[in-house]
């Protein structure tokens, strides 16, 4: 046990926080240049710092980097996306044909983010009434990752329009593990701070007004 005294967090801290909420975007546009395996790496470690609960830390990281696997998640993605595209009326439809989805073609980095909903680490605390506190953990472990990633210079884009068993199977997991996230990763050609959906015309920007309801 330390007995380090915790640090202080001061309010341009809590600034420079509150910028880096801001300009977390999905990134889907990446140049080409190889990531810094050192940032990748500190980026994964503060992922793996995450709470979960009971202290399962369920999140399986693979990173994806056979060119043949690839292609596959890449063809899982745009069966998905063409059929996604029929359920809606044409001018919308036209609209979502023109958005960007994914950047799985050019980001140099592939992360799938798994749950493993068979790990006994944590010997089952806190989830026996939501055992889907599990894969809730694992989407803390993406977020903070994301967070850490961005703060090194580093653009995610999470890709969910993909085929969850399919995607297990092309990269020979174990069954009991379950697809929570595929993450693209690089440096991004350009950055904003606004959503790109809303840039892009998909959506209005909604009303900063806090959700939080009253009883």
């Amino acid at each position: 046990m330390t007995d380090a005294r915790p640090p202080r967090f001061d309010d341009d801290f809590r600034q420079a926080l509150d910028d880096l909420f801001a300009w977390r975007r999905d990134v889907r546009r990446f140049r080409a240049d190889p990531v810094d395996e050192a940032l990748l790496r500190e980026s994964l470690a503060a992922a793996h710092r995450s709470p979960s609960v009971g202290n399962s830390q369920p999140w399986r990281f693979v990173r994806v980097a056979d060119p043949a696997r690839r292609a596959g998640v890449v063809a899982s993605f745009e069966r998905c996306n063409a059929d996604a595209a029929l359920r809606y009326d044409d001018e919308t439809q036209a609209r979502y044909r023109a958005l960007k989805l994914a950047g799985l073609r050019e980001a140099p980095v592939h992360l799938a983010v798994f749950c493993d909903d068979a790990t006994e680490a944590g010997h089952g605390l806190g989830r026996a009434t939501m055992p889907e506190m599990l894969r809730y953990s694992v989407v803390g472990a993406v977020q903070t990752f994301w967070l850490a990633a961005r703060a090194r210079g580093l653009g995610t884009g999470w890709v969910s329009i993909l085929e969850p068993a399919r995607i297990g199977t092309l990269l020979d997991v174990p069954e009991s593990w379950h697809l929570v996230a595929y993450l693209c990763v690089g440096l991004p050609v350009e950055e904003h701070a606004d959503p790109e959906l809303v840039r892009h015309g998909w959506q209005a920007q909604d009303a900063t007004a806090a959700r939080l309801f009253e009883r």
